[in-house]
């Protein structure tokens, strides 16, 4: 029995002490040790100017390059075959001389892809699924990840939000089991001040629940995906329910706010939400200000934006100098932005301003007991011998998942997956697996993850 079966079979009194303990651990690992001085650091160069700002990323992205070449396989090979010199790179700009890099290289590559100048000891494995649904693990470093939420607090602390402020959390983590059909319908973490709060329960019948634990709570801060955010504030206006206490803040992660969510959000919580973009693998980070504008973290990462050739908007590629232990150069997102016609913004602030993040935009998966689950990804997260998935929905409580297999997939893969899955929508939904060779793009060249093919399910609300 794994951990998180393990977990899942406990009282609750018990969970609320797991979800406290990992709470302590996070807390000591992420927060501790250097994470202030690179807080501060970070925090000392929010209004340089555009020069200063570039040259510092530039001066980065040049010793990255050379940490590459002389310590990855991958790159030194890459290097040899493009014909190019490491010193030949000295700007971003000169970025466009080497091969654009793929998920599917890493995924194939990626023993080649470590640095041999970070010790075993000091990686830290971490995962992710991203917008196609492969899963993808790799190492990273303590500073790394430190200096990653670095960044994100600073962009918190621009909206006056600091550590120690309660949470209400409305995320994808399997906190609460999914047979469960009596609240409570959360956990607490009380070292990181967050109620946790389940997105597989938030059923229509189970909204009063939800309410009362926020009216009893009182956070002042919500933050999570915006699907359930939206979710949940559709059904608040839909009942004519308030909170009855000012939420002060919402911020979203994870997948892209769409305009109809953010107005929903606005009109229940009686605040706009604010959204960063950001991705485990930390090839890019774009963070909006106080005036509503989306700025490109120049110092986090060297990101480039490259015209979409099937379509309008810019490909995001990014190379994430802030993780010597696994270095992705010229890493392509799969996600599209639309850049904004302005130069500079009136917060003083650095950094190219982008108007549309055009990423995760999924549907909704509707179980038989009328929960609305948004944002499944993490379902692959471990399952790194699938290329690319996507989930179809074509009647509540059933699942077809196409699957593209990559080159050790084996029956293995696919009880992983169905066991997976069952985890997050329970053992009643039906769910097909489809293996394919590939899966259908839009005009732009996306794949949507989640296509629901019920109105219940339809992404716009």
């Amino acid at each position: 029995m794994n951990l998180e079966n393990l977990y899942l079979k406990m009282p609750v009194f018990f969970q609320n002490i797991i979800c406290t303990l990992e709470g302590l651990r996070i807390q000591r690992s992420r927060f501790r040790g250097d994470f202030p001085r690179l807080l501060q650091e970070v925090e000392s160069r929010t209004y340089w100017s555009q020069n200063d700002i570039e040259e510092y990323r530039d001066q980065r992205l040049q010793a990255f390059i050379r940490h590459c070449a002389h310590t990855v396989p991958f790159y030194r090979r890459r290097f040899k075959e493009s014909g190019i010199s490491p010193e030949d790179i000295r700007t971003m700009k000169d970025l466009r001389h080497l091969p654009v890099l793929s998920k599917e290289e890493v995924q194939n590559q990626y023993a080649d892809l470590v640095s041999e100048a970070v010790p075993k000891k000091e990686q830290i494995i971490t995962h992710t699924s991203g917008t196609t649904g492969g899963g993808l693990r790799f190492a990273t470093t303590l500073k790394a990840i430190q200096e990653q939420w670095a960044t994100w607090w600073r962009y918190r602390h621009w909206h006056g939000l600091h550590q120690g402020i309660w949470c209400g959390y409305f995320g994808g983590c399997s906190v609460v089991p999914l047979p469960q059909t009596s609240p409570p319908f959360w956990r607490y973490n009380y070292p990181g001040k967050q109620i946790l709060f389940s997105g597989y329960h938030l059923n229509p019948a189970n909204l009063v629940v939800y309410v009362e634990e926020l009216r009893r709570r009182k956070p002042p801060w919500l933050h999570g995906y915006p699907s359930l955010l939206a979710l949940l504030a559709s059904r608040l206006l839909e009942t004519g329910n308030d909170l009855d206490y000012q939420v002060r803040w919402v911020t979203i992660g994870a997948e892209n706010l769409l305009i109809q969510q953010a107005d929903l959000i606005e009109r229940a919580f009686g605040v706009r939400p604010k959204q960063h973009y950001g991705m485990t693998e930390a090839v890019a980070n774009i963070s909006e200000c106080e005036f509503g504008k989306l700025h490109v973290d120049e110092d986090f990462a060297a990101v480039e934006f490259v015209p979409n050739p099937r379509g309008t908007g810019f490909k995001v590629l990014g190379t994430n100098f802030t993780n010597p232990a696994t270095p992705f150069l010229r890493y392509d997102v799969k996600d599209l932005v639309e850049l904004a016609d302005i130069s500079s913004c009136q917060c003083g602030r650095p950094g190219r301003v982008v108007e549309n993040i055009d990423g995760r935009k999924e549907d909704y998966v509707t179980l038989k007991n009328g929960a609305r689950l948004g944002r499944l990804d993490h379902i692959f997260k471990d399952l790194v011998n699938i290329r690319e998935a996507q989930i179809v929905q074509k009647k509540a409580g059933e699942v077809i998942i196409r699957v593209v297999k990559g080159k050790d997939y084996s029956e293995k893969d696919t009880i992983a997956l169905l066991q997976e899955t069952s985890k997050r929508m329970g053992d009643d939904t039906d769910i097909l697996i489809e293996h394919l060779d590939s899966l259908p793009r839009g005009p732009s060249g996306k794949m949507r993850f989640v296509v629901s093919e019920i109105s219940a399910g339809k992404l716009e609300i």
